[in-house]
């Protein structure tokens, strides 16, 4: 085992010892939809514009799915003495922050930076990234600048799809700086464990000023997270040369609930820039070598449609499996534990798995429901788009199913594969046809099923899909016919163009579902019906009457805290929706190397934020579908997704999402009611800092003496009476299961 771990957090970088007199804010933003080159003009009178918020998207202004251009326009005051008490006294520079998704920023009508190319945005781009923060330097003698004077800065931006706009934004002026040209890379830091107890890391500084050389000190220091305790300390000077990058090797000792800090002072402003990671530590005990029986406890089928299933089972390699009280129609492989077949008669079936090894043996209870329902529990496996984006091809799905089975996460129960936009060319008589990256999707069916994995696939109703493929409008029966003849197993349906042709009846937003639906039923095959419309008109209380499967309940996530946070601690509204066969889906999973194609970086979580991440997605019900490269996931990513006590509350027969209980400004805590009586009890700190937290019974709506387990460590806790009381790192999670 490589024992590798690499991580960022949503705020890298902190530039210090700015001052308040320092900095020039940009407040007061007005915005319009739709697109006119006029309003970059600093004399186009905007009074009639609307005031909006910048630290969040417009979506969540009034201004719901605006899929297209949108401007944000400012004015400023820029005071000569922000030059006169600068260093180096050449530039200024114009903090803006991420736009979703393409920017063209103007200062007094010109052009100043622009992100991605908003004419015709190219998302393909491997320098674009929503999450990318803006930041544009003018030299201070450019006549854009009216220095003491009113300054006008207009932002044109472009949002291709799902939420759009500026957020998490805190606009600024201020003066480029030495310290500006050095480049700190906390993305390349790579957590290697030399022995048990010391961590080793490489840290790089780069000097990107060509003029002068660059002298200052570099302190790097262990701390911990809740007494802000200086553990371990290095300092050491440094002096850059232009485009010089400096190395510096350190070894220091491992320390729970701790985080790695390094900051450069530049000797001559005396300004800094620091980055600040949690130290990785993983809570999920080893896999036993004894055989042990994992995934959904329920399966659903259709009657006379084909039937796949893979017994999920860790333990030492080889095991042999066997299915007592298989119905008719379905044989299981004994050396893979691949059932397959077809069942004729709708009814329960009760079957006993069971795995086998040298060691030992393990039975469980496994119902097959022949029916008209299927997914009876959260889907659990893979995605494609959020590390490949429009970049996937045969050979990143066909790598990724291996790393299934390779990495072990098979043997937990992940076995979706879907392919997400970017596979499709045009419709050829009655035919979908793909594109040259997808040259036989029945060969790839072909080859997942071979390993008892199942394929998904992607499309929109609309005419085109969000990433201007082509869609499914007009083609709905043909398509649902093409997807079954390959062997497709999953279908993401994304609202994306159904904009453009939609009436604007009273049924517009479930129509287009419904007509897939009625496609795909008269298809002899299952396939699992994912609605993607991003929460409109709380599809959580209609999904079903169109048969959906799974419905996005909201925009597309990111690797940030704010996304996240946004994300998943608003779901309680849809909770109550939540059974088996219909599910909430609160986005996909932004844990490991993830980029939305084709260039790839480590999640911008740290590891109490994804395991955060992982408990509230399993608390919710949702679907568990991985979003990272698989090729390329190291032991904790591995090992967050590998516990089966949580992937149990995900997948528990009952299907209920949780509830939030408790909701305080620093703290939330969610509670979800399991099939055998128990509770599960999400316990989330939100705030920046470690805290203390007290959870009394009456909040949980439970009594007397109570077995607390915690989850994530698979390690009984004992008994509580009343209350309990615990520690939680910032933005991190105690999961706990309560008997």
């Amino acid at each position: 085992m490589k024992n590798i771990y690499t991580f960022l957090i949503a705020l890298t970088f902190t530039v210090l010892s700015l001052k308040a007199q320092d900095v020039q804010p940009i407040t007061n933003w007005k915005f319009h939809v739709g697109d006119n080159m006029q309003w970059k003009n600093p004399g186009f009178d905007d009074k009639l514009w609307q005031p909006i918020r910048v630290d969040i998207p417009w979506d969540d202004q009034g201004y719901k799915k605006n899929e297209g251009y949108g401007w944000y326009r400012a004015k400023f005051m820029l005071p000569s003495s922000l030059k006169d008490k600068s260093y180096l006294k050449d530039s200024i520079k114009i903090y803006i922050g991420p736009v979703d998704e393409c920017d063209q920023t103007y200062l007094n009508g010109v052009l100043i930076g622009q992100n991605a190319g908003i004419i015709t945005p190219n998302f393909e781009d491997p320098n674009y990234a929503w999450t990318k923060q803006r930041c544009y330097a003018v030299a201070v003698n450019d006549a854009a600048i009216n220095w003491d004077k009113e300054n006008v800065i207009a932002i044109r931006v472009y949002n291709g799809y799902g939420i759009g706009g500026m957020y998490q934004c805190k606009p600024e002026v201020s003066m480029r700086e030495l310290i500006d040209y050095v480049k700190l890379f906390p993305e390349n830091i790579s957590f290697k464990q030399q022995d048990k107890n010391v961590f080793g890391v490489c840290i790089e500084v780069l000097n990107k000023y060509k003029p002068l050389k660059v002298n200052g000190k570099l302190v790097v220091q262990i701390k911990s997270c809740d007494l802000q305790k200086v553990f371990w300390e290095k300092q050491i000077d440094v002096s850059l040369t232009p485009f010089e990058m400096y190395k510096l090797n350190v070894d220091f000792p491992i320390i729970e609930n701790s985080y790695l800090q390094y900051t450069f002072t530049e000797s001559i402003t005396k300004r800094a820039i620091q980055c600040r990671l949690e130290v990785p530590y993983i809570l999920t005990p080893n896999t036993a070598k004894t055989p042990k029986i994992n995934g959904a406890k329920a399966f659903g089928v259709r009657p006379g449609h084909p039937f796949l299933y893979k017994i999920a089972a860790t333990g030492e390699k080889p095991l042999s499996y066997a299915a007592e009280g298989l119905p008719n129609g379905l044989k299981i492989d004994k050396t893979t534990g691949i059932i397959r077949g077809s069942i004729a008669e709708k009814g329960t079936y009760k079957v006993s798995l069971i795995a086998e090894n040298s060691l030992g043996k393990n039975t469980r209870n496994f119902s097959i429901e022949c029916g008209d329902l299927i997914c009876l529990t959260p889907p659990l496996g893979w995605n494609s788009w959020n590390c490949w984006g429009l970049s996937v091809s045969t050979e990143k799905v066909k790598a990724s199913a291996d790393a299934l089975i390779s990495s072990g996460l098979i043997d937990h129960g992940w076995t979706y594969m879907n392919i997400d936009d970017g596979w499709e060319l045009v419709h050829k008589g009655d035919s979908i046809t793909c594109n040259e990256k997808f040259p036989d999707m029945k060969s790839l069916a072909d080859y997942v099923h071979s390993k008892g994995i199942k394929l998904g696939i992607y499309s929109s109703p609309g005419p085109k899909t969000c990433g201007g493929y082509e869609g499914s409008f007009n083609y709905e029966q043909s398509d649902a016919n093409n997807y079954a003849a390959w062997g497709i197993d999953y279908l993401k349906y994304d609202w994306c163009s159904y904009e453009t042709v939609a009436c604007n009846d009273t049924d517009r937003l479930f129509k287009p579902y419904r007509t897939m639906q009625k496609a795909l039923s008269r298809v002899n095959r299952d396939i699992v019906y994912s609605l993607c419309q991003y929460g409109m008109g709380d599809v959580w209380k209609w999904g079903a009457s169109v048969n959906g499967n799974t419905w996005r309940t909201t925009g597309d996530i990111t690797d940030s805290w704010s996304s996240l946070s946004e994300i998943g601690f608003n779901q309680d509204k849809a909770a109550p929706y939540s059974q088996p066969g219909r599910w909430n889906d609160p986005d996909m999973l932004v844990v490991g190397k993830v980029g939305w194609g084709p260039s790839l970086h480590n999640t911008h979580l740290t590891p109490s934020e994804q395991y955060t991440h992982i408990s509230l997605w399993a608390l919710l019900s949702a679907p568990l579908l991985i979003g990272c490269d698989l090729s390329q996931l190291d032991d904790f990513t591995l090992n967050l997704l590998c516990n089966d006590e949580v992937i149990d509350i995900d997948q528990d027969p009952l299907g209920k999402g949780a509830l939030r209980v408790v909701k305080n400004p620093d703290y939330q805590v969610w509670v979800k009611q399991l099939e055998d009586g128990s509770i599960a009890v999400g316990i989330f700190n939100l705030s920046d800092d470690f805290n203390r937290i007290t959870v009394n019974w009456n909040e949980l709506n439970i009594k007397g003496s109570k077995t607390l387990r915690d989850v994530w460590r698979q390690k009984d806790l004992g008994k509580y009476k009343d209350s309990f009381t615990t520690k939680v790192s910032s933005h991190g999670v105690l999961l706990l299961r309560i008997y």
